[in-house]
């Protein structure tokens, strides 16, 4: 593959290392270790000098469906420091578990949270900052049966539990500018065989069963301002990313009124067409917009440089899925590339 076609995004340098292990208290001590991002009109930049910064990176999935100590969500520091040192990743997705990082009484969170650090941490030694990915609300309820045939456990919106937790992170993580917050993965209308019931949110917080069974920005929206609320509370300075309906991918009803550090995700694969510019395209013309997640598998070569161009045109960064789930860039059980895994190491590493 011509490497002439890939452009490098700029990195960020660490200011200082972190010093300290995780901790399950609930304020990480960590010193601060890269620049603390905003936003700018359509760009992402460092908040003390304006410097742009294009984000790409990986996702590193797992610790949404097991425990820290679990085969496929037990993260090594040479696993991290690979990703960002050979592939020169500069943000790493981080999909996690809403029951196990909320601390409530009767279950210590401490464990689990200390996972989350240590990948933090070791990300920001590396010059990598962490994007926290509110990906599960549990691993036990499940949202209904996937075209694929396997369970679903992606909810379609957040719930209450969801603001108590984003209030709990930004405040343990408000002196890291090494975190980011995604504060929901995929809204989407509800699968046919998902028998739980949908709630919406009104500004008071008061939730209330929905009529609909679909998922429009108008069930959406109210949620996300109550989650960009509960973290900018604790941090008002923390960049949020907020997807969009129809599984992240469509942006269509943003901006928000009140944006300033918000970055709008979508997460884009071949399945739901090329009419990118309706999608999400015509909003990064004005606003920061991130491929959250992107990726396929061998037939998707074409798909997939196309959409690495169109996002590179309009300056939009990325994480592409997945390190450790499929669609997959690499294979299981080594580190050999597959073929869209090709595509992406190009991509970051030119």
């Amino acid at each position: 593959m011509s490497r002439s076609v890939f452009s490098a995004p700029a990195r960020p340098t660490a200011t200082s290392s972190i010093k300290s292990e995780g901790h399950s208290e609930g304020h990480y001590d960590g010193s601060v270790s890269l620049p603390a991002l905003t936003t700018t009109g359509a760009s992402i930049v460092e908040a003390l000098t304006g410097r742009p910064v294009l984000l790409r990176g990986i996702n590193r999935s797992g610790l949404e469906y097991s425990s820290p100590q679990g085969a496929e969500a037990r993260i090594t520091a040479g696993e991290i420091e690979y990703i960002v040192n050979e592939w020169r990743a500069n943000v790493i997705r981080l999909p996690f578990n809403q029951a196990w990082a909320l601390q409530r009484p009767g279950y210590d969170a401490g464990p689990y949270l200390d996972a989350l650090d240590f990948v933090i941490q070791t990300a920001a030694r590396a010059g990598a900052y962490t994007l926290l990915d509110l990906q599960w609300l549990d691993a036990v309820t499940p949202r209904g049966t996937l075209t694929n045939g396997r369970m679903n456990y992606v909810p379609p919106l957040p719930d209450t539990g969801s603001i108590a937790l984003w209030r709990q992170l930004a405040e343990r993580y408000r002196d890291e500018p090494s975190v980011l917050y995604d504060i929901f993965n995929e809204p989407h209308d509800v699968l046919e065989d998902d028998a739980a019931p949908l709630l919406g949110i009104d500004a008071n917080g008061r939730t209330f069963p929905l009529p609909s069974r679909r998922v429009t920005m108008a069930e959406w929206q109210p949620w996300a301002t109550h989650l960009i609320n509960a973290v900018r509370e604790r941090n008002p300075g923390a960049l949020i990313f907020v997807s969009g309906v129809d599984w992240g991918y469509d942006l269509r009803g943003f901006p928000l009124t009140d944006d300033t550090g918000v970055v709008y995700a979508t997460h884009v694969y071949s399945s739901k067409g090329t009419d990118w510019d309706a999608a999400f395209g015509d909003l990064a013309r004005t606003r920061p917009v991130f491929a959250a997640e992107w990726g396929g598998g061998d037939r998707d070569i074409a798909w997939g440089l196309e959409l690495y161009r169109y996002l590179t045109a309009l300056g939009v960064g990325w994480t592409a899925w997945s390190w450790s789930d499929d669609p997959r860039l690499i294979k299981a059980g080594s580190l050999d590339t597959t073929a869209f895994g090709n595509l992406v190491r190009a991509a970051l590493a030119s």
